[in-house]
């Protein structure tokens, strides 16, 4: 160690700013203090001078630096000491204040600040420095406070006498001699050096390294030291300490409040010892409460407060919660910490700090988690109602919803008419429960995973929804929902569902309602102006996309058709060419089909004017559009006037032991190729009379689902383009339109050079993908999920997001295949992974062109892609 260098450094030395020296709050304070904030006078002992110090005292270490230190503060003045770790989390030894004084010095204290407050202010010296430095349990001393309390019949310190004062003062003095083995220290340097060692070497206790790196320190993190001088609340005149709050939590609204307790120090308003006042006059009057508030009593500091929190935001680029004294009128910030703010209130606030020239635009789009925007697109449960939780299971859908408990679509459709809300309760859900869905206000399944059908659906209509809530019994023939507490719940009975937290609670929940202008509108507009990939929206209804269009996507990326067919006004008509035993009979069912498809193409064709529209061709098994129960298969029958017996037997020949590995999607086409004709010829005539009218013509993708194959693409697009001949033959028109292909197994990703030579466009369906390529079913895994993640199988549900060391390189092989064998082929993702930040950012670096996902997590995309180009753009 060289003698002749201070290895102290002042508050206000610019070296002090560096947080690797001087830790989080130090570094914090000089910056505060440079800014102008009137930060106390002080040092900063830095990392390297308290491991010295921690390993060999005091003592051998901080001289001469210590004198320096005390000589830059001045003479006669109390300190207080502080820990500052590199992260405020990581804790450290509690504060030290009051540092200094002695039965010597505490006549000219009293003259200075008042009797009462210099007795005070050492019997509280006393009790940190004995608690912090000698070891002594500090409840023995509350203790020994309560009981001079009760002696005098008051109920705080602040009633005592100074009679009474100066008692206590001798009871602590007394203890401390008697759990010491010797009076209290008389020298301000011995009491400063002493606290100083303490917490140098309380940081190095085992227990404190250990619940250090539970929070995530390194094992060798160190601490920096603050030594500042002490800005006295427990002074005469308008004295006293508090916390500033300069902007609503809930809301982001800019606006002081907060507490103030007067003749106090630290963290005293905040303890509830005694009340303590409101900072501001307009919230007094708000909560309709008597007396002053700061702003009346102590204008001048409150002014000077106010400048202070602008200056503190400006300067460090946010908005902070200040810890502040008030010593004689004049004010003192000890301290600021980033200020506590809900996801909705951070946007307002990085947008807010953007206006005010304190951040870039940039910075605010780096701030914002992409996935918090969720709080501003659905209700969510207050957090200040107190929650009955009665079952818990996989957040699949966000957003939260309270209603009558139904166990059927049918129920939800009836009470639904009669404008009454309801969760919808199932084991599980299939295309069948759809307009049951659209009618519930919220979704719950015992089975399920974040990519079942419910979930993909609920995501696709914003409806909150919780999956594989394994801890709860249904009954349907009863009608009961059984909790693994043992209460019970009858179908009526009302409930909340919250998607954002995965979890069921007992009765309605207080609500927050969403909100999409303002703040969060301007910096989606600022995401967009941001980002290079396009995000489309997964929309499979009229309804969807509208929504979708409400949300400024780049146009539909999925349009699942077999949604269409299962209308009540379709699906008998749907079930009539299943059944259909000849290539004639399905001919003349797909021809009554074939108006009603193409006015669904026609009424979303003009929804997303000008945007691109990718439809995907029938992809599901037939199976799944046939009736299940006796009752519908009777119903049916009778339609098609033939015996139930038939219905029956033609349903079984349809039936396959793993249906989501047999005829779908493309297969369909290949065996059945007059279903894809007909959608076809639907998607073209709906075109040219869209185009008929529109000022923007309609170029559709046509997408081929589930390919393995080049020949199968090459058979479907052979039939696809006569298709389009007989059209434009027909009308005389010309068509323009382009074909693609869903990649969603293994193989298709590896041959994907193949397929690119022939298709214009390839999107990844990672949902199906994912499935193949793990050989996990997406609608059972959630059975055993939890387990997989939290015994360290999997770091997180691959159908939450996107395994980027499997699916993720067969993603990039496909990718770069795809784009050697055609440099021009557009490549993006339509599964449920594309409203994941991280796996948009892998789209980033893989170059694709777009995402796609549920309407109501797009705009989750359009940030994370805007993040993603900034990151990519950084080198990150």
């Amino acid at each position: 160690m060289t003698e002749s260098a201070d290895r102290t450094l002042n508050l206000r030395d610019p070296a002090s700013c560096d947080p690797e020296v001087s830790g989080e709050r130090g570094a914090r304070l000089a910056r505060m203090a440079q800014l102008g904030v009137p930060v106390p006078r002080g040092v900063v002992l830095p990392f390297d001078l308290v491991a010295d110090m921690g390993r060999h005292g005091a003592n051998t270490v901080l001289e001469p630096h210590l004198s320096r230190a005390l000589d830059s503060l001045g003479a006669d003045t109390l300190l207080a000491v502080r820990s500052s770790p590199l992260q405020r989390d990581w804790g450290g030894p509690q504060a030290i204040l009051n540092i200094g004084i002695t039965d010597a010095n505490l006549p000219a204290l009293a003259a200075r600040v008042g009797q009462r407050q210099a007795l005070d202010l050492y019997r509280r010296l006393i009790q940190s420095w004995g608690a912090g430095v000698a070891g002594i349990d500090a409840e023995d001393l509350e203790n020994i406070l309560y009981d001079r309390l009760k002696l005098a019949g008051v109920e705080s310190e602040e009633a005592l006498s100074v009679g009474d004062l100066k008692v206590l003062l001798d009871d602590y003095r007394a203890f401390y001699l008697e759990e010491v083995g010797q009076p209290f220290p008389q020298d301000p340097a011995t009491q400063l050096k002493a606290a100083l060692e303490a917490a140098a070497k309380g940081w190095n206790r085992p227990s404190a390294k250990l619940l250090r790196q539970a929070k995530g320190a390194p094992a060798d993190a160190g601490l920096a030291l603050i030594a500042q001088r002490m800005a006295l609340g427990l002074c005469s005149g308008n004295s006293g300490a508090g916390i500033a709050h300069f902007i609503e939590e809930k809301t982001g609204r800019p606006g002081l409040n907060g507490r103030y307790l007067a003749q106090a120090q630290g963290l005293d308003a905040m303890m509830g010892l005694r009340t303590p006042v409101l900072l501001c006059r307009a919230e007094r009057e708000a909560l309709g409460i008597s007396g002053q508030s700061l702003e009346e009593s102590c204008p001048l500091a409150t002014e000077a407060l106010q400048m202070a929190g602008r200056l503190v935001a400006h300067g460090l680029g946010d908005v902070f919660d200040v810890q502040f004294t008030i010593e004689s009128g004049v004010l003192h910030v000890l301290d600021a910490v980033p200020a506590r703010r809900s996801a909705r209130a951070a946007v307002r606030v990085v947008v807010d700090l953007v206006e005010q020239g304190a951040i870039t635009r940039e910075q605010a789009l780096l701030r914002i988690d992409p996935r918090s925007l969720n709080e501003h697109l659905h209700p969510q449960i207050d957090p200040s109602h107190r929650r009955d939780p009665i079952g818990r299971g996989l957040a699949a859908s966000p957003g939260a919803a309270s209603g009558r408990i139904v166990f059927s679509p049918e129920a939800a459709m009836s009470l639904a008419a009669q404008e009454v809300e309801t969760i919808l309760v199932r084991v599980e859900t299939s295309p069948e429960d759809i307009r049951g869905m659209h009618a519930a206000s919220g979704l719950l399944t015992v089975r399920g995973g974040m990519t079942s059908h419910a979930a993909v659906i609920a995501r696709g209509l914003g409806l909150p929804c919780v999956v594989g809530v394994t801890d709860i019994r249904l009954d349907m023939k009863a009608g009961t929902l059984r909790c693994a507490d043992g209460r019970m719940f009858h179908e009526g009975d009302i409930i909340t569902v919250d998607g954002s937290r995965g979890e069921a609670l007992a009765g309605a929940a207080e609500m927050i309602q969403p909100e999409i202008s303002g703040a969060f509108g301007t910096l989606m507009g600022w995401a967009d102006a941001t980002r290079r990939m396009r995000v489309r929206a997964n929309a499979d209804t009229p309804q969807d996309a509208r929504t979708a269009r409400a949300f400024e996507v780049d146009g539909i990326g999925l349009c699942r058709t077999e949604q269409m067919f299962f209308d009540e006004a379709r699906i008998n008509v749907m079930r009539e060419m299943i059944l259909a035993e000849t290539v004639e009979e399905r001919r003349g069912a797909l021809d009554r089909l074939l108006p009603m498809q193409r006015g669904d193409f026609v009424e979303l064709f003009e929804i997303m004017a000008g945007l691109q529209v990718t439809i995907r061709l029938l992809d599901p098994p037939l199976h799944e559009f046939l009736p299940h129960s006796r009752d519908e298969m009777r119903e049916l029958a009778e339609q098609m006037d033939l015996p139930v017996s038939h219905i029956i037997h033609r349903a079984e020949q349809l039936q396959e032991f793993n249906p989501m590995l047999g005829m779908r999607g493309v297969r369909l086409a290949v065996t059945m190729p007059e279903i894809y004709e007909m959608q076809a010829r639907a998607i073209f005539e709906a075109v040219l009379e869209v185009n008929s009218r529109a000022e923007a013509p309609v170029i559709p993708e046509i997408m081929i689902p589930l390919v393995s194959a080049a020949r199968e693409v090459e058979l479907v697009k052979a039939r696809i383009e006569a298709v389009a001949r007989d059209v434009e033959r027909e009308t005389g028109a010309r068509l323009e339109y382009r074909l693609g292909v869903m990649v969603e197994t293994p193989r298709a990703a590896l041959r994907a050079g193949d397929l690119a030579r022939t298709a214009s466009f390839m999107s990844f369906g990672t949902n199906d993908l994912t499935q193949m390529t793990y050989g996990l079913s997406r609608d059972d895994a959630g059975r055993f999920m939890r387990d997989y993640v939290n015994q360290g199988v999997y770091p997180e549900d691959p159908f939450h997001a996107l395994d980027l060391e499997g699916v993720g390189e067969l993603l990039l092989i496909a990718s770069r295949r795809g784009r050697k064998a055609n440099p021009d082929v557009v490549l993006g993702i339509c599964g449920e992974h594309a409203g994941d930040p991280a796996s948009v950012r892998f789209c980033e670096l893989l170059g694709f062109d777009y995402v796609s996902c549920s309407p109501y997590r797009t705009p989750i995309a359009r940030l994370a892609a805007a993040q993603a180009a900034l990151l990519v753009k950084a080198g990150r």
